[in-house]
């Protein structure tokens, strides 16, 4: 099957699947990324245009509106300056991103980055160099702002005061908490 029908398939299938999980399930099937390990759940309704720059391994979440920049368009332009004396081409580059490892609701990861494991991005973040392992990053351009661990600790405390998995108890006790923490 020719490479651009395939991936045009994958695209149309992508977008008609309601469901995250689905999604995910169908870009691990059929390899749409250089690489995709084990636990990747990937919620962003756009796909990466060049898919094979980037490289998920396991116990990935990325949240929805997330962005992979794998390439530019400038030679676009610098290809028709008046006195150009080079044939510009696009600037290419990859993304790794390690175990463990959560990508906050619109942020956007830059060529040429490496995600170490264990590592939180913050919500609309720009991350434009490499993170290290065990660390929270935030902000534009993405900074380290805390540790995993803590974050961890952190969860562990709430999650441990959660009684119930039941949706719409958890709507009501989110609201009391609301109100409590602001009386």
């Amino acid at each position: 099957m020719n490479y651009v029908f395939k991936y045009q398939l994958i695209r149309l299938a992508f977008f008609v699947i309601p469901s995250a999980e689905r999604r995910s399930k169908l870009l691990k099937k059929f390899g749409y990324f250089f690489e995709m390990g084990e636990n990747v759940h990937f919620q962003p309704r756009k796909l990466p245009a060049d898919p094979k720059f980037i490289k998920l391994h396991n116990n990935i979440a990325v949240a929805a509106n997330v962005g992979f920049i794998t390439h530019d368009i400038i030679h676009k332009v610098l290809n028709n300056l008046p006195d150009k004396k080079t044939e510009f081409r696009s600037h290419l580059g990859c993304i790794e991103v390690m175990d463990n490892v959560f990508i906050g609701s619109g942020t956007r990861i830059m060529p040429n980055v490496k995600i170490g494991p264990n590592v939180i991005i913050g919500s609309g973040s720009v991350v434009t160099k490499d993170i290290p392992s065990g660390v929270v990053v935030a902000g534009v351009p993405a900074k380290v702002i805390g540790s995993f661990d803590d974050i961890v600790k952190k969860r562990t405390a709430e999650s441990s005061t959660i009684k119930t998995n039941d949706r719409l108890e958890r709507v009501r006790s989110e609201w009391e908490k609301f109100y409590q923490n602001r009386s």
